[in-house]
């Protein structure tokens, strides 16, 4: 991949698999994710994990990015409230949430498709039922296609159009 994005979403014999980047605590939603790969638990291998210390970390641009490059949905994992190891990152992360589920709504994109789980690091069948839901309920909303808002397309159209009268 030379522009360091996701490959496009595959499609199985069966239909269409969603990639899903999944962003997880450090000290607990990866280490539950480590749990369930250490206890043989079985779930969906459609989420690729990227490691942070804490779910606060999650910069709102990453998820934003992460489906710019593909991703059909986007799981945050994170210490319970009143759990964060660093005093109050899950609840930055909350807000945040919010925030990004209202953006995504007026980029046209699904906000189902952004998913945020409190895991800690003993609940490994807790993991693999969040995946396997969620793997699940893409499979439902399908592929990502963002279409641009018709004033979008207004507002860049004439620019557009001097472009290639130039």
């Amino acid at each position: 991949m030379p522009d360091g994005g996701l490959e496009t979403s595959s499609v199985t014999r069966d239909g269409f698999e969603p990639r899903i980047v999944a962003f997880f605590c450090n000290w607990c939603t990866y280490t539950a994710a480590d749990l369930a790969g250490t206890s043989r638990m079985k779930y969906a291998p459609n989420a690729r994990v990227i490691r942070v210390m804490c779910s606060g970390r999650v910069d709102p641009q990453f998820v934003l990015d992460a489906f710019a490059r593909g991703a059909d949905g986007v799981l945050i994992g994170g210490c319970h409230p009143g759990d964060c190891h660093y005093q109050e990152g899950n609840y930055k992360t909350l807000r945040r949430v919010h925030l990004l589920r209202r953006v995504l709504r007026e980029m046209g994109i699904e906000e189902e498709r952004l998913r945020l789980e409190w895991i800690s690091a003993s609940e490994g069948d807790r993991l693999r039922t969040a995946v396997n839901q969620f793997t699940e309920q893409l499979r439902t909303l399908g592929p990502l296609s963002v279409e641009a808002p018709a004033e979008a397309l207004t507002e860049t159209a004439p620019v557009a159009a001097e472009e290639v009268a130039a």
